[in-house]
């Protein structure tokens, strides 16, 4: 393991921000808005304040306030946060990102759960967090052999957990987060305490799939219905033909902010002002990590392996360690309980009063109370 400090150089930055001021703009109908994709308005401005306003360093520092390392495991190069709580009794936890996401979506959470005597908690709820990067994402570098799919990202968690000595930990995660958090429960339940995810996708249940359905879970269904039809064009391009898409979004810092900004919209609950619920800041640090890091192609390529290995990471059979679900209203799959229970060992089942796909940007602190009273039962 190596000791690692982000330290893009400044001639990347620069090439960004005369990439950006040679942006060639698209078209868009007058009065469409958001109807067509990433609006153009929105998306100018976004550039804008990135080329003109946006400190990269600021950003840099702030990242760089947390331990980070790197490491191969079977051939992958893995970058990761290794945030070591002041105290003792700390348990250690995997904390695992999604797409378009990074690491950054961890900065509000990493000091109230390694540190929770500093921010309002308790010295007994503290967490070791471990947050890597995932396989092809960020600071971890393109992946640079086929069959990188969310099982395997889900055992270099694994492998990375045994080789920094912990012997029980705990794993929490969205998105693909949540998928490589209960592949994880599969590969490694001798070393779990339990796992939590802010966003589980169960299959249907065999037989009869509205049996237990509670009538206050109809319009969670309904919402998965309208995402399946309507918001997954992303999924069938990135699982289909990731390479091509990204001749586009690795060349243009244009393209990748409208490719990134427009699922924050979306899938955030923000009621169609996505800077309600994130800071610029807060978005274009994380867009800066694709472009600077130049891994939106091999972060989309998670979805090609992962459908070919069978259906965008589902699970087969059952996950049997004790499982935390926390179903934020916004989220993009909110599924009912009984059909979670048909693949999660499900101890604790949290209806959340806001927040979206996002959980640790938009919410922090609700996510933060919800892992803590969760795992105050392995303590």
């Amino acid at each position: 393991m190596q000791p690692f400090t982000i330290a893009v150089p400044d001639a990347v930055l620069d090439d960004l921000r005369d990439r950006l001021a040679r942006t060639r703009w698209p078209d868009q109908i007058p009065g469409t808005g958001w109807d067509y994709g990433a609006e153009i308005g929105t998306v100018q401005d976004l550039c804008e304040y990135w080329r003109t306003t946006f400190d990269w360093r600021a950003a840099e520092a702030e990242l760089n306030r947390w331990p980070q390392f790197t490491t191969d495991i079977d051939g992958i190069h893995l970058h990761f946060v290794h945030a070591r709580s002041p105290h003792a009794d700390a348990i250690p936890l995997c904390l695992t990102h999604g797409w378009p996401g990074s690491i950054s979506e961890f900065l509000e959470v990493l000091g109230p759960l390694t540190d929770p005597t500093a921010h309002g908690g308790d010295a007994r709820d503290a967490f070791h967090v471990v947050a890597p990067s995932m396989p092809g994402y960020g600071f971890s570098g393109p992946t640079t052999v086929p069959g990188v799919d969310i099982r395997r990202v889900a055992a270099t968690n694994v492998a990375l957990m045994a080789r920094l000595g912990y012997e029980r930990y705990a794993a929490q995660g969205g998105d693909w987060g949540g998928i490589a958090t209960a592949h994880m429960g599969q590969l490694d339940p001798d070393h779990l305490y339990g796992i939590h995810v802010n966003m589980a996708i169960p299959r249907p249940p065999d037989g009869d799939p509205m049996a237990g359905v509670q009538p206050e879970e109809m319009q969670g269904l309904a919402d998965m219905a309208h995402f399946r039809d309507e918001e997954t064009g992303y999924q069938r391009i990135q699982g289909t033909k990731p390479q091509t898409l990204a001749y586009g979004l690795n060349d243009s810092p244009a393209g990748l902010a409208g490719w990134i900004l427009e699922k924050f919209r979306t899938w955030s609950d923000c009621d169609g002002d996505v800077f309600s619920a994130f800071t610029r800041d807060q978005l274009l640090t994380n867009i800066t990590i694709y472009w600077v890091t130049g891994t939106i192609n091999s972060s989309t390529r998670l979805y090609y392996e992962s459908m070919k290995s069978g259906g965008l990471g589902a699970l087969t059979g059952r996950v049997d360690v004790p499982t935390a679900i926390a179903m934020f209203p916004h989220e993009l799959y909110r599924p009912p309980r009984s059909w979670c229970e048909q693949v999660y060992d499900v101890q604790q089942f949290t209806h959340m009063p806001a927040g979206g796909h996002f959980a640790a940007m938009e919410e922090p602190m609700l996510l933060v109370d919800d892992v803590r009273t969760f795992f105050r039962r392995f303590r």
